[in-house]
């Protein structure tokens, strides 16, 4: 039996209407969509032969990422390693935009400005309405999108790039358990950049089973959340330590170490507060030796920009691709690698 066009439209990953704005040669879809449509067509045995018109486009594929701005040295560091990576594959023309992190609607503006612009989006995106209904219009659109570091569930996307954040809270929770003892209790406290960050809610679930489940003597007395800005990071932990003074330990969900170790070394409590934090940079790193921060749950933001690269590129040249995912390492004073 002769293939129809929505044979064509399921094996080239497109909806119906944009093969047949393909092969009736109309305006509005991109010059790579265009090939994967004609090639599928022709593989399928629907054209002997791709038009006249169809020649191949010598377009490069255009991917956009999408980050939060502010203090966040991972954040810049990703910024640093997709730019860098992109700039190093001929075949990809990479955008790197920062926005304000912490607003969906903005978020959800940029993603929206970027139809017709773009054939992949990155993103590491707040997990709200208003973002899910711009990244399933980007699919729509055959727009292809993977997020990084934290995930957002129930829409149309290529892959997640990041660590598991919840084996990522719980392995802070069973470090500090470890640290401190099981024996007499003890207060703790949590700091998260936003809770609206699902990546963020899952390390505050994991770390809050660990403790319920082997360290029921360890309590969680606040979680507070910074922005991932250094200095409302300052002001929170310092707060923090004046209001419980016999506080045991700390556990930064995400970026504002430096302004948690500022508060603890103005109260001379850098080396008896244990605190584990997120994201191996030189400034944790530096923490580390010193004996401020006792341990740093790091995910590589070279990799996770491989990863985000190759997927993206891969599906929108609609090839089959084997993700390596980045790995979830505890960096300790004696184990320190080359940031």
């Amino acid at each position: 039996m002769r293939s129809t066009l929505l044979d064509i439209a399921r094996e080239a990953g497109v909806s119906a209407a944009t093969v047949d704005r393909v092969l009736n040669n109309r305006p509005g879809v991109r010059d790579r969509t265009r090939e994967i449509v004609f090639d599928t067509a022709k593989k399928l045995g629907y054209l002997a032969t791709a038009p006249s018109w169809a020649g191949q486009s010598s377009a490069k594929i255009r991917l956009d990422f999408v980050l939060p701005v502010g203090t966040n040295t991972f954040i810049r560091m990703l910024h640093e390693q997709l730019s860098a990576q992109g700039a190093a594959r001929p075949q990809l023309d990479v955008s790197v935009s920062s926005i304000e992190g912490f607003n969906p609607d903005t978020l959800a503006h940029t993603l929206h400005d970027l139809h017709g612009k773009t054939d992949g989006v990155g993103l590491i995106a707040l997990d709200h309405p208003t973002v899910r209904e711009a990244i399933r219009a980007l699919s729509a659109n055959d727009i292809k999108v993977v997020t990084l570091a934290t995930d957002i569930l129930h829409v149309p996307r290529v892959a997640y790039v990041g660590i598991d954040n919840r084996q990522a809270g719980r392995l802070a929770g069973y470090v500090l358990g470890r640290l401190l003892g099981a024996g007499q209790p003890r207060k703790v406290a949590m700091f998260a950049g936003s809770l609206s960050y699902r990546g963020h809610q899952e390390r505050e679930m994991g770390f809050r089973h660990v403790l319920a489940e082997e360290f029921p003597n360890l309590e969680i007395v606040e979680l507070r959340e910074m922005r991932d800005d250094r200095e409302r990071a300052y002001a929170e932990a310092a707060a923090l330590l004046d209001r419980h003074d016999d506080l045991a330990g700390i556990y930064n969900i995400g970026a504002g170490n430096q302004g948690v170790a500022r508060a603890l070394r103005e109260r001379k409590l850098e080396h008896s507060v244990v605190f584990l934090g997120h994201e191996l940079t030189e400034g944790t790193k530096q923490l580390l030796l010193e004996g401020t921060m006792d341990g740093v749950i790091d995910q590589n933001p070279r990799v996770e920009a491989r990863e985000a690269l190759n997927l993206l590129e891969h599906a929108v040249r609609n090839l089959p691709y084997e993700g390596h995912p980045p790995r979830l390492h505890l960096i300790l004073k004696e184990n320190i690698p080359e940031v």
